[in-house]
């Protein structure tokens, strides 16, 4: 069972995608995209509060922010820019393509914090065959996309 947890990214991608084309359906009915973003983000806060009490689990005392480097506060702010871009674009571009150029975003930079051992990540430095991989996915969009 040590490699189940490979499945749990590959349930965030149908999530993701999934999210995607429904907040894309939430932006035509509510007529703007940062609408349609707060509005999947406070149901999923309120989700997310709804977890934390029914598992009972102990909020932390307000006192951690004082020995908190504030970049680490800032994921929920990248995950509404994540969320508004991909609302944005999803219905412009499609699915396929938007999501091809995501993860290749996010393998570049991936890739990048890893190679330097960013944010305390084990090294695991940049090769010719990491580099090829990302360059392929890039031209798969750009393939994708061809008319």
């Amino acid at each position: 069972m040590k490699y189940g947890i490979y499945i749990l990214p590959l349930l965030a991608g149908v999530a993701i995608a999934t999210q995607a084309v429904i907040n894309a359906q939430l932006k035509v009915i509510v007529g703007y995209p940062l609408i349609a973003a707060f509005i999947s983000f406070f149901i999923g806060t309120m989700a997310l509060g709804v977890l934390i009490l029914l598992n009972q689990v102990p909020f932390p005392s307000l006192t951690f922010l004082e020995s908190t480097s504030l970049y680490k506060l800032s994921g929920g702010l990248l995950g509404a820019a994540f969320v508004s871009l991909i609302i944005i674009s999803v219905s412009r571009i499609g699915a396929s393509v938007m999501f091809s150029l995501v993860i290749a975003g996010q393998l570049i930079t991936a890739m990048s914090y890893d190679h330097f051992g960013s944010f305390g990540l084990r090294t695991s430095h940049l090769d010719v065959s990491k580099v090829i991989g990302v360059t392929l996915l890039i031209v798969g969009a750009y393939l994708i996309n061809k008319k």
